[in-house]
């Protein structure tokens, strides 16, 4: 209940009832009630501000997840680029070491670095930090992986190459002589048995009995079967590739035709006593890049190392030639 106001009035000498219009009384009321509204109004900012509607507490609670599984990924993704750093490693110290591979360029192993800025449209989002870090390092850990998937396919050609030339390395004897008593004359300068000259010899011969078989020293074509009354008589050659040839020489016949794909150790003939020949035996030459190449030098397949230095001093010591 509101109190009764007297106000002295000088002129009566007496005290009189203080009356106000009604503007004052609303005037005034709404001063008494402003602070409590204004008050009311700032408690429930707080309020609205600080507590968060159960869509809301979801709405974060989903955010904190993705945040933590966004750190997840970057921790996988950092144990994956180690972990190519290491493949990277053993391909350039092993795998190209190996195989006598040149160096894989840098710069396809850098491919997509630099230009524009890739991650500006992700600026403008939320924990926008966060998300290019993560997608950074994917893209990164993306080249270099597309980069050793070309190295590799690189590798695996030459390794299938590098398969394809020794299967096609003239490797082996090219008739069995286990106990290394079939050579007969070496490569090298020696008297020629016929004509009583000085005269080098091309190639590596074996004594053996007319029918004797004869081995394929590698892969390849048969590119000749010749008949020829003098000299090689009947003579086999095979195109190993690589710029490899064999020549099998003084043949008494033939178990292949020109154009036969043979393998290492294939029966292509046998030994004969045809052309300038003065008893039976095999004349064989290899031929690299069109030069003939001492054949002792590849019968590292077939032979132990210590076989392997015997028959080098038998071809040394060898003086006499069927040829």
């Amino acid at each position: 209940m509101s109190k009764t106001k007297f106000r002295y009035n000088p002129k009566t000498l007496s005290y009189e009832k203080v009356k106000r219009s009604t503007g004052e009384r609303i005037l005034r009321g709404i001063i008494f009630i402003a602070p409590t509204v204004v008050l009311s109004l700032i408690f429930a900012f707080f309020i609205a501000y600080r507590i968060d509607s159960p869509k809301e507490k979801a709405l974060n609670k989903e955010l904190n997840e993705l945040k933590g599984e966004f750190k997840n990924i970057q921790e996988r993704l950092e144990l994956v680029d180690r972990v190519t750093e290491v493949i990277k490693k053993r391909d350039e110290d092993l795998y190209r070491t190996a195989l006598g591979a040149n160096e894989f360029p840098e710069e396809l192993r850098l491919m997509g670095v630099g230009g524009s800025d890739a991650y500006d449209s992700y600026k403008k989002m939320s924990n926008s930090e966060l998300l290019i870090s993560s997608i950074s390092k994917l893209d990164e850990v993306e080249r270099k992986l597309h980069a050793q998937s070309l190295s590799f396919k690189e590798l695996i050609s030459l390794a299938k190459e590098r398969e394809n030339r020794l299967a096609s390395l003239p490797a082996i004897q090219p008739v069995n002589n286990k106990e290394l008593k079939k050579m007969a004359s070496g490569y090298g300068w020696r008297i020629d048995p016929v004509y009583g000259t000085r005269k080098m010899h091309w190639g590596t011969d074996f004594s053996a009995e007319t029918g004797t078989d004869v081995y394929a020293t590698g892969k390849g074509v048969v590119e000749e079967t010749r008949v020829n009354s003098w000299g090689y008589g009947r003579e086999i050659v095979i195109n190993h590739g690589f710029g490899y040839k064999t020549r099998y020489a003084h043949l008494s016949s033939f178990l292949v035709k020109e154009g036969d794909k043979v393998n290492r150790g294939d029966l292509i003939g046998l030994v004969g006593n045809t052309g300038k020949s003065t008893g039976a035996h095999l004349h064989y030459e290899v031929e690299k890049d069109g030069h003939k190449m001492n054949p002792i030098d590849y019968f590292h397949s077939d032979l132990t190392p210590e076989q392997y230095e015997k028959i080098v001093e038998i071809s040394k010591n060898a003086l006499k030639s069927m040829d």
